[in-house]
């Protein structure tokens, strides 16, 4: 017979689709692996709310011997009541991370193991505290989050939802950086300034950009919706939307192969017949 607490965990389950494919995966990974019970029970199934969980996740991957994990499930709480978005923006990743990533065929992945969804969980909690004026904690966060996922996303800076950071090694994200929803950015990327000025001074990536590996956006500067960067790019100047941005420094090679360059996820390089006049006149 179930108890009163996992009934109402399937109650929740079945208002929240995310969460109910979460628990059935963990559910059968335990049927498949039953070493694997009690992380399962204690990442997932012990939870009755996605954010329950996710808070728990964040804590046993970034406490340590100076801030515990106790304090960390009660930061982000206290998060949640503060911008009760936070969890909305985070099934928003899962589904980001499935949709777009070939390697990712269950939602539990990214909940559990990809550094990239959880770096970015990480950062929202930063963020709301940031905003809250406990900018030390938010700070410690970021500086964890840096030491345990390569992941180094200043708490001030402003991210979307529909987000999917893939492979997240190496990623820096400036203080005043603007990331818009279903952005996609791959590994090595840094949206940076350009030396010691104050105020405005980092990327804005408008919705829908593909920025692909090793690519460098620096300064207060836009990258137009949908639009592509390509891997190993330096980009010094704005962007027009849906255009497609190669080179050090980066110049127009071309349109965006197709409407939501972020979604499709396609990096090969074929310049059209108008990126040759188009990297003439940039």
């Amino acid at each position: 017979m179930s108890t009163a607490a996992e009934r109402q965990a399937s109650g929740l389950a079945s208002v929240d689709p995310v969460w109910r494919r979460i628990r059935e995966e963990a559910e059968a990974i335990i049927r498949e692996d039953s070493a694997l019970g009690g992380f399962m029970h204690a990442a997932v199934l012990d939870h009755e709310r996605f954010e329950e969980a996710m808070g728990h996740r964040i804590a046993m991957m970034l406490a340590n011997h100076d801030i515990n994990a106790e304090l960390i499930i009660q930061a982000y709480a206290r998060a949640l009541k503060f911008d009760p978005s936070i969890g909305e923006a985070a099934r928003a990743d899962i589904i980001a991370v499935h949709e777009r990533d070939p390697a990712c065929t269950r939602y539990i992945e990214p909940f559990l193991y990809f550094k990239g969804f959880l770096a970015l969980q990480a950062h929202r909690l930063a963020h709301a505290l940031w905003q809250q004026g406990r900018r030390d904690f938010a700070l410690y966060l970021q500086s964890r989050s840096s030491q345990v996922f390569t992941v180094d996303i200043h708490p001030a800076a402003r991210l979307g939802k529909g987000i999917m950071i893939d492979h997240a090694h190496a990623i820096v994200i400036g203080e005043t950086a603007v990331v818009e929803d279903n952005v996609s950015i791959l590994q090595d990327v840094t949206l940076g300034g350009t030396g010691k000025e104050h105020g405005d001074r980092h990327p804005k990536i408008r919705a829908g950009v593909l920025l692909g590996a090793g690519c460098k956006v620096l300064g207060n500067i836009e990258v137009g919706c949908c639009s592509r960067v390509a891997a190993g790019s330096v980009v010094l100047k704005d962007v027009p939307p849906r255009k497609t941005v190669a080179g050090v420094p980066a110049r127009v090679v071309g349109e965006a192969p197709c409407p939501e360059p972020a979604l499709e996820m396609d990096h090969g390089l074929d310049v059209d017949s108008g990126g040759a006049e188009s990297e003439k006149n940039a």
